[in-house]
């Protein structure tokens, strides 16, 4: 089993690494693998709307990690999403590389979801809906929490003192292993996941 961790922080060694680590401990304590990639830092375009993806499920841009992304979760059981707050929002660089994740494509129906927010004083509960959207229209279950996935502090050794913060990453680390662990025992003895659908799309016209 296996779970791939995304950091778009700009900084691979701040709060966001720390909050990935605390529940890949978890994971791994679990016998769960864990990559992670930290993208955060890297010149990543956005998406251009061509939509030649829907064809190819491929990104037409590919001087970057996207592709490279869509194959490692092709085969992994879970993915974690961590994303620091910039102007009440998902950071530029991070956002341009979960559009062009998702929309080209990525197939994880029913394979499990897990977010890692951080900020220095507030917008983190906008930012973690904003990354649970993603999870959401992509069929992935979200792992349940005791609150929201939120760290505080301005850099690593400042989210030491969050106390609660580190357990909330704690507690999501237990609990995505459980939902990957059963969802994996389930597949013995329950029926198939429900075949995914043609999407109908309607655009609201005047």
């Amino acid at each position: 089993m296996k779970v791939i961790a995304f950091n778009g922080s700009p900084h691979n060694n701040g709060v966001i690494a720390n909050g990935i680590s605390l529940i890949q401990k978890e994971l791994e304590n679990a016998e769960i693998e864990v990559e992670a990639i930290h993208v955060g830092s890297k010149h990543i375009s956005g998406c251009m709307d061509c939509r030649q993806c829907r064809e190819t499920n491929r990104c037409i841009i590919k001087d970057d990690v996207v592709n490279d992304a869509l194959d490692k979760l092709q085969s992994a059981d879970g993915i974690i999403l961590g994303c620091p707050v910039y102007y009440g929002g998902v950071a530029g660089t991070f956002k341009c590389f979960l559009d062009r994740l998702f929309f080209a494509g990525l197939k994880m129906p029913f394979k499990v979801g897990a977010t890692v927010v951080s900020l220095r004083r507030s917008g983190g509960i906008s930012v973690f809906h904003q990354l649970n959207n993603y999870f959401n229209l992509a069929e992935i279950i979200i792992t349940p929490g005791v609150y929201w996935n939120i760290m505080h502090g301005n850099s690593a050794h400042e989210t030491l003192e969050d106390q609660e913060g580190q357990q909330i990453m704690e507690i999501q680390g237990r609990n995505m292993a459980w939902l990957i662990k059963t969802l994996a025992a389930g597949k013995v003895t329950v029926p198939p996941p429900p075949q995914v659908d043609e999407r109908k799309r309607t655009n609201f016209i005047h």
